[in-house]
């Protein structure tokens, strides 16, 4: 069998512990480790520290980031790293921690500009914190009787103390594709989107619909185009804020594609040889980010291994 592909964000290196981190006692003796470490987070944006290979995550001791938030609804238990405990701890208020308390260890940088020079490992693991406190801050009160909740299995679960009702983090399945007809492949573009950029159709998966038919539908709406077949190429978990990408290539019955000028304004159809010119940035056309999977979607096509 062959390896998955590691879109950015995914690759994880940590061992969640999910069958331990349900013990609160287990939880606490990770947190008195003195070898727990915690990554540090503001607005979304992690905190990045310089280092000879490129940025990388900084992490801090546990107990020193623990000292800079006072709320622990603002910590997270990510994992298990070589059995050494790894937390997330988030700082609150408009300033700029990191020109106060953490001021010296590094920069918070929007999540988007730090896929772009991360590792895969310390990517996905900033991208799973930022997801999980997107969530913590939506997700603060019961959404079954309205009481203020409280944050429980080391932020991967938060309980109601009225109703009892447990809440788990929202992952949300959104297709992305890649429509195909013949040697030519399509890709859209959205008003709000950076003069020249390109990139792939999605949208995201409705209730009580497969993946196969929310991705049929989606290019329906937009391109108004017939799906034919549809083919998984991999997945990317998109922290912004918790969707998770299926990346697939779709055939379909013709080319008369037709923006519908809501979610798309034009629509464009490329050759092998058009779209390795866009990946290679010698066309007026701009590709996808390197760390989007549109953009895996579009390599995997150029090169034939669809």
């Amino acid at each position: 069998m062959a390896l998955p592909v590691l879109n950015t964000f995914a690759g994880n290196p940590l061992d969640r512990a999910g069958d331990r981190r349900n013990d609160p006692d287990w939880l606490a003796t990770q947190a008195a480790n003195p070898e727990a470490l915690a990554l540090v987070m503001w607005d979304g944006r992690p905190l990045l520290e310089p280092h000879a290979d490129g940025p990388r995550l900084a992490w801090l001791a546990l107990r020193h980031a623990r000292d800079l938030v006072a709320d622990p609804d603002r910590e997270l238990f990510l994992g298990l790293w070589n059995d050494a405990p790894c937390f997330a701890v988030e700082l609150g208020g408009a300033a700029d921690p990191a020109a106060g308390p953490v001021a010296g260890l590094g920069v918070f940088t929007e999540l988007r500009e730090a896929a772009a020079v991360l590792s895969g490992p310390d990517a996905a693991m900033a991208g799973g914190a930022k997801s999980l406190f997107d969530w913590r801050r939506r997700h603060g009160f019961c959404a079954n009787c309205g009481h203020a909740t409280d944050s429980i299995c080391g932020g991967w679960k938060r309980s109601c103390p009225n109703c009892q009702a447990e809440h788990f983090p929202r992952v949300d399945p959104v297709s992305i594709m890649l429509p195909v007809f013949g040697e030519r492949c399509l890709l859209g573009r959205q008003a709000s989107w950076p003069a020249g950029r390109m990139s792939a159709l999605a949208g995201f998966i409705e209730p009580g619909e497969t993946i196969e038919e929310g991705c049929a539908r989606e290019i329906a709406e937009e391109a108004g185009l017939t799906v034919t077949a549809v083919r998984y190429h991999s997945s990317q978990p998109w922290p912004f804020p918790s969707q998770l990408m299926i990346g697939l290539i779709a055939d379909v019955s013709d080319d008369q594609a037709t923006p519908d000028q809501t979610e798309l304004e034009e629509v464009r159809w490329f050759t092998r040889a058009e779209a390795r010119s866009v990946l290679a940035g010698a066309h007026e056309v701009k590709a996808p980010p390197k760390f989007a999977i549109a953009r895996t979607l579009l390599e995997a096509w150029v090169e034939g291994g669809d």
